[in-house]
Order: C-alpha cells, then structure tokens, then sequence
C-alpha cells in the first residue's frame, strides 16, 4: 500500500480551530489493494495535490461558516486567518470583497457665472421682473401674463416674499421661474463677504421654505452685474448661475407706459429684459411688450427655458 498522506490545515477564527485530513489511497476508511510503488517524484508531486486540495476544501468550509473572517494567508502549507469583527469573509472563496467607499457630502462647484442673455438667434424672449413692491401689481402681471399664456421669471427680494409668502405659490403655480434677488436689496457691491453671505442664504433659505426649492438663480441687487466676491458667494450658496440682463427698459424711473414698452421692443432673440413688479407703468405696457415680441415670432419664456435652448 501506498504511504499516506496526510497535510493538517489550522483555521483560527472566532477561537475555532478547524483541523482537515486526508488521505491518499485509502476507499471508506478502509485500505486498497497496494499498487506499485511510485518513484519519489511521483509521491512528493502526489502529497503536494493532497495537501493543495486539503487547504481548498477547508477554505471553503471556512467561507461558508458563520464567523468566519477575512485575512486569510497561507505559511508554510498552513492556511491561518486573523480575526476581523467588522470584515466578513464573502460567500465564494478566491476573490476578496471590493472596498465600499463611504458617501462624500457634495461640495458647491465654484463660483457662480453670471450669464446675460440666452443663445443667439433664438426664437424666445426672458421678461425677468424684480420681485417687489405692491403685491396687487405682481398679481397683475401674473394675471396677463396667464392670459396670454406667457412665461416670465420672477427674482423675489427676502422681505418682499416674507410680508407676502402666497406671492411664492402664485408664481411657481403658474408655471414660472422664482429666485433670489437679496434679502433686503442692498447695493450689494457695497458690502462684505459676511453680509453679502446673509444677504444670500437668508432669501435662499425663506425660498425652500416657501416653495422647498431654493430656486434657479441668483440675481444681484442695485447693479446690472456681479462683482466676483458676489459670484463666490452665490456659487457657495448654491447658485450656478447668477442672471443678469442685457435689456433694461428701466420701468423702475416710471417713464410711462409707452416709454417702457419702447424700451423692451429692443429685445431680439434670447435677450433678458429686466423690469419690476410695483410699478404701474409696467402693468399697463405688458400686454404691449407681449403683442410686440408675438409679431416678431418671438416667445415669452422663462429664464429656465430660455437657457436650456
């Protein structure tokens, strides 16, 4: 008969230890018949797969034990394991579990970029409105601009939507843009990083609140641009895009309604007019503005729309 042989595999794991044996040329525990007997090679070659198989068939007894750990090597013929109480060994032996990243909070992207007019050639037209003043002529302007199935964008001061709040349910209700237009309205270029920070965040948080959406755009107060401690401050606050204008009939002077009407006519394709809520003149010269730009193929849209063409 052939010499058994015989490898033991010493698993450490939870305080277990497993022991594995085999042996070659043995039939139920009972011996075979002697062959010839194998030259030394042949018997080193055939321990050798013994021994290989052994470590196999315990690692795989080990894999599918309850407390078995990761960390697993092998010494000297002996596979051993090093207790880990947070790193199971995964069901199928061989290839060891890929590392789950933890969640990285998402980080504001940079400044915001300030953008003044939408594509070239366009076919539509961004009526923005500063959102203050006497909330019956916002209504006003919301009511037309119903009627006339128009869309226009709407960047709201903090104390303005504060003292009027349904003002916000009214605007995004009908389908148009809401943003942040400051706090108070300060000449923001005026002020420090601090309170131009608060001048932000705080119209931002009052519009989540309002609405649960902080709105798509920032726009600076008492200036047609934004300086660049501006633009950092709104990208931190969450705003990509910081909208300007690159029409402004100022309706804000109260110049009449023609004078107004005049001054958006001005408007091509992809121009942001910029005009204010709280003034009648600009009331009255809306219906005006809408039937011009319909004569030129040109669409009231909003901002949103606007810039996504």
């Amino acid at each position: 008969m052939a010499a058994d042989i015989s490898r033991r595999v010493v698993l450490r794991a939870a305080g277990l230890t497993l022991l594995a044996a085999g042996a070659a040329g043995c039939t139920n525990g009972a011996p075979s018949a002697a062959p010839a007997a194998p030259s030394a090679t042949t018997s080193s070659a055939a321990a050798s797969s013994a021994a290989s198989s052994a470590v196999s068939s315990a690692a795989s007894a080990v894999s599918e034990t309850p407390g078995a750990v990761a960390g697993a090597s092998t010494v000297a013929g002996v596979l051993t394991t090093k207790a880990s109480p947070t790193s199971p060994l995964p069901a199928s032996s061989g290839t060891p579990a890929t590392p789950v990243a933890a969640a990285v909070p998402t980080v504001p992207g940079g400044p915001s970029v300030e953008v003044g007019t939408g594509p070239a050639g366009s076919g539509q037209v961004a009526l923005t409105f500063h959102g203050g003043g006497d909330p019956a002529t916002a209504q006003s302007i919301l009511d037309i601009a119903a009627d006339r199935g128009a869309r226009i964008t709407v960047l709201a001061i903090g104390t303005w939507l504060e003292a009027n709040p349904a003002m916000a349910a009214a605007i995004v209700g009908g389908g148009h843009d809401l943003g942040n237009h400051t706090w108070s309205h300060p000449v923001l270029s005026d002020l420090g990083a601090d309170e131009v920070r608060e001048e932000i965040t705080r119209c931002r948080d009052l519009l989540i609140q309002l609405t649960g959406s902080p709105g798509p755009f920032f726009r600076t107060s008492s200036g047609q641009h934004a300086s660049e401690l501006i633009l950092a401050e709104a990208g931190a606050a969450g705003y990509p895009r910081t909208l300007s204008y690159d029409v402004d009939p100022q309706d804000w002077t109260d110049p009449g309604a023609a004078a107004v009407r005049e001054g958006a006519a001005r408007a091509a394709g992809g121009s942001i007019v910029s005009l204010h809520f709280g003034h009648p003149g600009t009331v009255a010269a809306l219906p005006g503005i809408l039937d011009d730009l319909q004569a030129r193929a040109l669409q009231a849209v909003s901002a949103s729309t606007l810039l996504a063409g």
